[in-house]
This record gives C-alpha cells, structure tokens and sequence, in this order.
C-alpha cells in the first residue's frame, strides 16, 4: 500500500496542490466509499495520468516490463499496467472502508493448500508479492488464523496513521520491519500462527543479497528464507488476482514445495525465481512502476556493476 500510494501523491503533486490531500483523511475515506466499479475506474485513470506526466514511472514500467520480457515470453501493455498500478491504490482503499464486502468478493483458490500447510502445526510464511490487490490477502487469512505481518512504516505521521487505521483487524498485528519486528514473528511463529512479508520490497543494508530478478540483480531479502529454514516452516506465496471490472478478486495459495537452500544468495534466487513464475501468469498486474532495481544506501554494488 505504500508503494501504490504514491500514484495518488504523483498525481496531486502534478497538478500544484499535493498539500490539500496531507492530512485530509476525509478526503481519502470519501473516495473509499465509492462503489468498487468506479473507485477501479478512477485508480486506472489515475494510473494513467501518471503513466502520461510522470516521465519516470513510465520510464520504469518500460524497463521493468523489457527485462522480464526479455527472459519470458509474455505480453503486457504498459498502459494496462499504469492502470493497473492506480486500482491496486484505489482497491486498498475500497477493502479498508468494505472490510466485510471485501471479503464476499473474494473468491479462494486451493485454500486447501493453506489449511494444510497450518495443520502441520509450525505457523505459516506468507509471501505475498505486489500484485494485484495483495492488501487483501492478510485479511482473508485472518479471518481463519492469527497473522502477524511485518512492514515498513510511513515517513509521514499522517499517512502511517491512515494506513493502520485502514489494515485495524483484531487478528492482524502489523509489526516494523526491524529487529524489534523479527523477535514478534518469530513469537507468532512459535505459537503456530501466520507471518507475512512482501518478498519482491527492496530490504535495508545488510539484510539482502544481490540475486536475480528477471534476469537483472535485484537486493533481496534473506529473511524469507532464514524464516523458513529455522523450523521448517511452510512456505505459500499469494497473489489476489483482479476479476473483471467491479467483480472482486481471486485470492490465489501456491506452496513453495522445493525447500530454501542453506546458502544465502541460492535461496535469494529460488524465492525471486518462484515470484516470477506467479507473476508472468497474471503480468498486468504487476507493480512494474516499484524500483526493484534500486541500490540501497551502504549495500555492495550488484554483480554486474
């Protein structure tokens, strides 16, 4: 959410008046309460005005789409994907204000996949990609198990507030991505709960390897795998597909069968090569606009640099 976000900000910031929506959660729980079929069509329209004025998101959906185009053979407008981008912000939106609605047009595939995983008894490691509208996701499984779910936190007060009071669940605990955030995981672990994270976000110094990703390096999260290794804890990666305009969305459990290897950057690269196969079926989705790519600050230079 963080991420599709900053398409509204994107926008508001070309058109000179970014300051009236900071602060205003009024004017967010306004839009909210649109009906789901306009609320889609505003986000695509905001997508796309940023995919026409913003000259660097488009240039990073281009690239974004040319490296993974280069490696499968798939086809995706990058105009869908603009679209795309702006209801995967305005889908946040609609499911926080119809938590209940929501989750009526959700359809479940292989929740079996799901239950199966959690009767084994050692929690659940819950991926879920930026794809589709994966805020969904940690509140469908917690209407059937505790989820524990680690994130980064808004640099704006005001948009942290919104975004917690948006995810409120009283069987979600959003958790900081930080040392203080990892020791609550692995007490939800413990007791056989759920935990989330979003593998495809770029980590901090120091908590990634260079692995790749659509045959380009990326820094990717080592914690994924170091969870799953500790106890054998089973491993599923959501994706929650949009259906047709205003239709709702498929909430889709693929079990990562193949176990993480010890080494850090082999296992990097399984779990990168495993987001790709979910991605490239559904690719219009995709937040191709996200900078995987990025260096973080203090972090060695990628292999081909």
């Amino acid at each position: 959410m963080l991420i599709s976000i900053t398409i509204l900000f994107i926008f508001f910031k070309l058109c000179g008046f970014l300051h009236i929506i900071e602060g205003m959660h009024w004017l967010i729980h306004l839009i909210g309460r649109l009906p789901l079929k306009y609320l889609q069509s505003v986000g695509a329209f905001l997508g796309l005005l940023t995919y026409w004025f913003s000259p660097k998101d488009k240039a990073l959906i281009l690239e974004n789409l040319s490296y993974a185009q280069a490696l499968y053979s798939f086809k995706a407008s990058p105009k869908e994907v603009a679209k795309s981008a702006g209801k995967m912000l305005t889908d946040s939106l609609w499911i926080w204000q119809h938590p209940q609605e929501a989750l009526k047009k959700t359809e479940l595939i292989h929740w079996d996949v799901v239950e199966n995983a959690m009767a084994e008894g050692k929690g659940l490691l819950m991926l879920t990609p930026h794809l589709g509208a994966f805020e969904m996701i940690p509140r469908v499984l917690a209407e059937h198990f505790p989820a524990t779910i680690i994130y980064k936190p808004a640099k704006q007060a005001w948009l942290n507030d919104l975004i917690e009071e948006g995810r409120a669940h009283p069987r979600m605990n959003f958790v900081p991505a930080n040392m203080q955030g990892v020791r609550q995981i692995a007490r939800a672990l413990v007791r056989g709960e759920a935990v989330g994270i979003l593998p495809d976000q770029v980590p901090g110094n120091g908590e990634g390897v260079w692995a790749p990703f659509f045959g380009k390096p990326a820094y990717t999260a080592v914690l994924p795998a170091k969870i799953a290794l500790k106890n054998n804890i089973p491993t599923i990666v959501f994706s929650a597909i949009r259906k047709s305009h205003g239709a709702g969305w498929s909430v889709i459990a693929q079990r990562m069968s193949e176990p993480f290897a010890s080494d850090p950057l082999t296992a990097a690269s399984q779990l990168n090569h495993f987001l790709e196969q979910v991605i490239i079926k559904n690719a219009e989705q995709y937040l191709w606009m996200y900078k995987r790519y990025k260096h973080p600050a203090g972090a060695p230079l990628p292999p081909s640099e």
